[in-house]
């Protein structure tokens, strides 16, 4: 189990978990970040993660992307 933020580019990974605030947890479920999802990263844009989730791209800051486990 890793962050996301150290996963490859272009490499499917599986949600292991969510972790952080609750409040912080929930905005990442209603985004689609739930554990058993599949996330693809895109891109890496300085401090920021582009990723694929459910047929849509997300950006997410390093600190948020550190919370979810792939």
């Amino acid at each position: 189990m890793m962050p996301l933020t150290l996963a490859s580019v272009g490499e499917k990974n599986i949600i292991l978990k969510v972790g952080g605030r609750q409040k912080l947890k929930k905005h990442l479920e209603d985004l689609g970040f739930i554990a058993g999802s599949t996330v693809t990263v895109v891109a890496t844009m300085g401090g920021s993660l582009i990723v694929n989730i459910k047929d849509s791209r997300v950006a997410l800051s390093l600190e948020v992307a550190r919370h979810i486990m792939v």
